[in-house]
């Protein structure tokens, strides 16, 4: 945690310490540590596949939802076709009749 205190609003330390609670499976704590980095860095394109997976394993669709369609608005504005295409194909499976993308 030192790494973090010394960079507290650094949206690949923020991504990879959930990871790392993910890992450990620690669904709870990971999604705070998801829910910080989109405050600090809402374009962090590569939150919104994990965050939206996570959501679906809490059994939280709608947020799920939200989550991929979100990354597909970030992704479309970074110019990364490939994140795009992956948040579709997660979004597409839990809502394929969702015609906003």
């Amino acid at each position: 945690m030192a790494l973090w205190q010394a960079s507290p609003n650094d949206g690949f330390l923020l991504f990879a310490i959930a990871k790392e609670y993910e890992k450990a499976g620690d669904d709870a704590e990971a999604l705070l540590w998801y829910e910080r980095l989109r405050e600090v860095d809402p374009a962090y394109v590569g939150l919104y596949y994990h965050l939206g997976r996570l959501y679906e394993r809490l059994g939280q669709l709608q947020d799920a939802i939200d989550a991929y369609r979100t990354g597909m608005r970030v992704a479309q504005q970074a110019g990364d076709q490939h994140a795009w295409a992956e948040l579709k194909a997660v979004h597409m499976e839990i809502a394929p009749d969702d015609d906003d993308y």
